[in-house]
């Protein structure tokens, strides 16, 4: 349906309802607000069963007349508005899309909200929002359940497939299984040899009562017996790419994946790295990613992916020294602190069945502690930690297998009173990447962090610590009456200066980690508060002056 149609469509509804809000916002709107709207209206669409919700601006709620907004006018605002959302929601969930209409009755916004995805409800700042009819409202308790239960509603993994059988299985994926297995249970291994094939896939808890499930192709088929998955696909890519990020090769598999992965991990050139420790006068050697890392961040891919959205697996492999893999579907324990601060089994699984079978089949642990270990293997090393980035039902993880910044490193991996969350989440700091309020207020607790939010950085003490003095300077900039002296001696030495000059003047020297509008803003208030205090004065042509009465 065309964006315009829907809109006519919506409004000829005449009311608001639990998927539908109608705003004015004429020239302005409150983003915390707009949050709290976007959260409840996503979670509202996942529990009626509907892909999107709407947000609509530039039209009036009492009689549904066109005020033609100016929201927004500047494209590059929407853009990052997308952004500013995801910073604050589940997951990083976002606007599927945000469409601009120019109507002769007058411009309007419409903000598609993609519907909360199966067994997480979407949060705003961390709290979680629903609708009473038009009224905006806390998500109920009974509410709140019923969206996090639709994850146990069915197992996608666990679905049997009715025409397929043994014969579409591969008989040395079987026999690769047969290995894993009896590694995995030793006390079995007499026993194993007596089943027949039929017998150990229900052992393994690969099929169920001998029939083919989804997860028995994904982790056994043939290439050939992919069909039965469609329109869900078993595919994984590896993409090997140059420090340009040009395409240097490349290679695409399909199920059995308890073969594809070994093939996947034998493509990626996993050279050795050298660097020196301080502990020691001989280099280090070590290969650039630990063989657990590249194995569990595989596996976890296949295990977790939403196969539903039909999406492949990909793993793309940087000669800069980097390797990612993303899969589909959103991160069910919301975000990688909580695995590690709760080093426990997750209580959810989006594939349960394909879980339990990659455990009996030694591909996966389910005591939690996989993603801790990658944390712990790359603190050990000094490199950077794995960089999860949770967007729009996608999860991508980042392997640095190289130092970065090896003095830093050492520091904060042998400081005694750091524990491993402080070191993750002083990492997301120098990462500049967003901190929730008790992420702030934790690392603010034991004096680690400075700045106000979101803008926050590394402490002095740390700085000190670990030899990042002039960054920290950098990242915090100096007090107003530097800067307000520098444009003192600029006026006295040019006698007017244009807006535009006092920025170039002061742009290398404010805070780095302000982007382009903080630093307009900063401007702006500070040349406010010297007009103030009578130190300067704006002429008529727009240039200040030396205010000398």
């Amino acid at each position: 349906m065309k964006v315009e149609a829907k809109l006519r469509l919506l409004l000829a509804q005449g009311v608001e309802n639990e998927i539908v809000e109608f705003k004015e916002a004429k020239k302005q709107y409150d983003f915390n607000k707009l949050g709290k709207y976007f959260s409840a209206l996503s979670n509202e669409a996942s529990l009626k069963g509907v892909p999107s919700a709407w947000l609509v601006f530039g039209i009036k709620d009492k009689d549904k007349s066109f005020v033609d907004t100016q929201y927004g006018v500047n494209p590059q605002h929407l853009i990052s508005l997308k952004e500013k959302i995801a910073n604050k929601t589940t997951n990083r969930i976002t606007f599927i899309e945000i469409h601009e209409l120019n109507l002769p009755e007058g411009r309007v916004l419409i903000l598609d909200i993609p519907a909360a995805p199966k067994g997480i409800p979407i949060a705003w700042d961390g709290h979680y929002y629903g609708r009473d009819g038009e009224a905006l409202v806390p998500l109920n308790l009974e509410e709140l359940e019923r969206i996090r239960l639709q994850v146990n509603q069915k197992d996608w993994s666990a679905q049997i497939i009715e025409n397929a059988t043994i014969e579409d299985l591969s008989p040395v994926a079987i026999a690769k299984a047969r290995k894993l297995f009896k590694t995995k249970n030793p006390k079995l291994e007499k026993d194993i040899g007596d089943w027949d094939d039929a017998k150990f896939l229900n052992k393994s808890k690969v099929t169920i009562k001998g029939k083919i499930t989804n997860a028995a192709i994904l982790l056994l088929g043939k290439p050939e017996s992919e069909h039965f998955l469609s329109p869900a696909t078993s595919q994984m890519t590896w993409i090997l790419k140059d420090k340009d990020n040009i395409e240097k090769d490349y290679a695409h598999f399909t199920c059995p994946l308890l073969i594809s992965a070994s093939e996947v991990y034998s493509k990626i050139r996993n050279l050795k790295y050298r660097y020196m420790r301080y502990d020691t006068l001989f280099p280090e050697e070590v290969d650039q990613y630990d063989p657990y890392i590249i194995r569990e961040a595989l596996n976890n891919c296949i295990a977790h992916q939403d196969y539903t959205l039909g999406h492949k697996i990909v793993v793309v492999e940087n000669e800069e020294g980097t390797l990612i893999f993303s899969n589909a579907g959103t991160f069910i324990p919301e975000s990688v602190e909580n695995v590690v601060i709760t080093d426990a089994p997750e209580y959810r699984y989006r594939n349960k069945f394909l879980a339990n079978a990659m455990v009996s089949l030694n591909m996966i642990d389910t005591i939690g502690s996989g993603i801790k270990k990658m944390f712990l293997i790359q603190r050990k090393k000094y490199f950077p930690l794995p960089d999860y980035d949770i967007f729009n039902n996608r999860v991508k993880v980042t392997i640095i297998g190289k130092v970065i910044d090896l003095k830093y490193a050492q520091k904060l991996a042998t400081a005694k009173d750091l524990t491993l969350l402080d070191i993750i989440l002083l990492d997301k700091v120098a990462k500049r990447k967003l901190l929730t309020k008790e992420e702030i207020k934790t690392l603010r607790a034991k004096k680690l962090i400075e700045g106000r939010k979101p803008n926050v950085y590394i402490s002095a003490s740390i700085a000190e610590a670990t030899g990042e003095e002039e960054s920290y300077i950098n990242m915090k900039g100096f007090d107003d009456s530097y800067y307000s002296d520098l444009i003192i001696n600029y006026l006295k030495e040019f006698k007017k200066a244009k807006r535009v000059n006092i920025r170039t003047l002061l742009d290398k020297k404010l805070p780095e980690i302000l982007d382009d509008n903080q630093k307009d803003n900063k401007i702006k208030n500070l040349l406010q508060k010297m007009k103030k205090e009578k130190r300067i004065k704006l002429g008529t042509d727009k240039c200040w002056y030396l205010d000398e009465i």
